[in-house]
């Protein structure tokens, strides 16, 4: 019993990942300027939040049926 899994999710964990990437290099350059500024952790969290949506949307797959599973 084979049970193909698609692609689902696979961009919303890309986005996910790329806006915390983002918000981590702007906290990191803001601390090197010299201000610590805290807005961006929320920019990080919203980027995981994200990559997990696109996570569970890629666990999903397909479920076998009744009729092809074999006793």
């Amino acid at each position: 019993m084979e049970v193909e899994y698609g692609r689902r999710g696979v961009i919303t964990k890309l986005l996910g990942f790329v806006i915390m990437v983002l918000g981590l290099l702007d906290s990191l350059l803001t601390l090197r300027g010299g201000v610590p500024d805290y807005e961006f952790i929320a920019l990080i969290f919203l980027g995981a939040c994200v990559f997990a949506i696109g996570a569970v949307r890629g666990g999903r797959g397909q479920r076998p049926s009744a009729e092809t599973a074999e006793v």
